[in-house]
């Protein structure tokens, strides 16, 4: 996808939301897209919520430790006050943002910029996850991706965590989470 204008000349933004389990891709994705975005010379601002460092304070670090510089936020206001003179802004690990990143994305979007959202649409419970539902809810261009179940080896869609912590938020890698199907999960 590219920014393209419209008939009087002036860019059309839009949003992409990238979403599904852990261990699904979603980083992997993100960082695919702002690097074509890259590669054909568009501007590109990246960001992440600073509670996520669990590979890295300031890069976006995928399972297969792909990486892409990024720029650790508190809340998604400041996006609007970093996003100068860019094409393209991406997002990781929406989840954790506050509830005004959907406007924020919209906001962005009117202003003719492509924003690419990445985030859990679920948390441990398989319950909507922080502000995912409102972003799916506007995006234009949705993404869903399938880990592969540990269990049995079928398309997982949940986030099984492995610990009896019952907090919503609680980062953990292959230590505290695992990828499960619904047969799987609920078993």
């Amino acid at each position: 996808m590219f920014i393209e204008p419209n008939i009087s000349g002036e860019r059309r933004g839009w949003i992409e939301v990238v979403c599904g389990s852990m261990f699904s891709g979603k980083t992997e994705e993100l960082i695919r897209r702002l690097k074509r975005a890259k590669i054909a010379n568009l501007r590109v601002e990246i960001f992440k919520p600073k509670i996520d460092t669990r590979y890295d304070e300031q890069q976006i670090v995928s399972h297969d430790e792909n990486a892409i510089v990024s720029t650790p936020i508190d809340n998604s206001q400041t996006i609007l006050l970093l996003a100068n003179d860019v094409d393209v802004i991406g997002i990781d690990e929406a989840q954790f943002f506050d509830d005004q990143l959907p406007d924020v994305c919209e906001q962005l979007a009117l202003k003719g910029i492509r924003v690419i959202v990445a985030g859990l649409d679920m948390d441990f419970s398989r319950k909507p996850f922080g502000q995912m539902p409102n972003l799916l809810a506007k995006a234009d261009y949705i993404t869903k991706l399938h880990a592969i179940c540990v269990k049995c080896g079928n398309i997982a869609n949940y986030s099984y965590r492995k610990t009896a912590d019952s907090s919503q938020v609680v980062l953990g890698e292959k230590d505290v989470y695992e990828p499960r199907c619904r047969t799987c999960y609920n078993q």
